[in-house]
């Protein structure tokens, strides 16, 4: 099982949390193929310039939006996900690129060991692209435990063969660490309470779905703003059961061993969380020099691997209002440098 960090920052504050549990697909997006809107498709396409002799790796496939497009430029994608349905769904709808596409199940934390066991990879590729966190479809899916809107099964795993639920955090997990959970990975400012309220409902009985989960939470938290009270703790139960922070780093470090020289990385966060982690990652491999108060002068980075060419870039108005889960989109971008 998972244990949450025990470090509390001094200053929890996030507007860019959406209510994610909680967006739902309009009328006219049929579930499937047509519900899947790629975030900062145009951002992205301008920078990876997509053309028949690139090779990408989208190594958070989902439903495969994104790779549609680099697959219509011409290029060749390999692209990974945890998911087996959606992994299923998107090789079903990008099967008219015939070997064009390549479809592996895996985590982007184990680019290196799938780069090893798959011929579909080359040793290096020109562009990588990670689209961070839970899909619309994902959390339209009750019976995978993500979101409150419908009741479920409280789950929340994205690979459906790792053995611990959210069940097991909320029903095993004691009050400290459950309050440090909600703490750390959704910010919460009422965790102390929230995890009062659900340790001592469970002594009646256990936690069996999100419904009923959301409700305690409802009444032992407080309403933030225009989110739901229980927004917060669904998502910090969802990245603690998928360690979703815990992996960035690693998934980050496979792009340098996989990038050629000149080849370009783009991430996708939606939360301060994960772009802290990604900010601080490009940060750190993108300076020619460190330094440090107990050295005599700076010396060379070992880890100059990247150029950043440019700075954050958000979704336009236009589109955040097309697409709800475009608006806490964060979009990074880097380059490989020769080694």
């Amino acid at each position: 099982m998972p244990m949450p960090r025990s470090t509390r920052w001094q200053n929890p504050s996030d507007s860019s949390i959406q209510p994610e549990g909680f967006v739902k697909t309009t009328s006219n997006q049929a579930s499937g193929d047509a519900c899947h809107v790629p975030v900062l498709l145009q951002e992205i396409l301008e920078f990876f310039q997509p053309e028949p002799r690139m090779c990408i790796i989208d190594g958070t496939l989902g439903f495969g939006g994104h790779s549609e497009r680099f697959l219509q430029a011409g290029a060749r994608v390999i692209g990974v996900d945890q998911d087996p349905e959606a992994l299923e769904r998107a090789i079903e709808r990008l099967s008219g690129f015939g070997h064009q596409f390549q479809g592996i199940r895996g985590n982007a934390a184990s680019l290196d060991s799938l780069a090893k066991a798959h011929e579909a990879f080359p040793q290096q590729v020109d562009a990588i692209l990670f689209d961070l966190g839970v899909s619309s479809w994902q959390l339209d899916q009750a019976e995978r435990g993500f979101s409150f809107q419908e009741d479920g099964p409280l789950d929340m795993r994205m690979d459906p063969d790792q053995t611990t639920t959210a069940a097991d955090l909320v029903n095993q997990l004691s009050e400290e660490a459950l309050a440090d959970v909600l703490w750390t990975y959704g910010e919460e400012r009422g965790s102390r309470g929230i995890a009062k309220a659900l340790v001592a409902r469970r002594l009646e009985r256990s936690f069996e779905t999100t419904l009923d989960l959301a409700n305690v939470i409802s009444r032992g938290g407080r309403r933030s703003g225009k989110i739901h009270p229980a927004t917060r703790s669904f998502q910090a139960l969802r990245i603690a059961v998928n360690r979703e922070l815990d992996v960035l780093p690693e998934m980050l470090s496979h792009a340098v061993s996989l990038l050629k020289p000149g080849g370009k990385l783009a991430v996708i966060s939606f939360h301060s969380l994960e772009d802290r982690i990604v900010k601080r990652f490009l940060r750190a491999h993108s300076q020619a020099m460190v330094d440090d108060p107990t050295w005599p002068e700076p010396r060379p980075n070992p880890d100059y691997h990247f150029d950043l060419p440019a700075k954050l870039i958000q979704a336009t108005s236009e589109e955040a209002s097309q697409n709800p889960r475009a608006r806490s989109a964060k979009l990074r971008f880097a380059i490989r440098r020769a080694a």
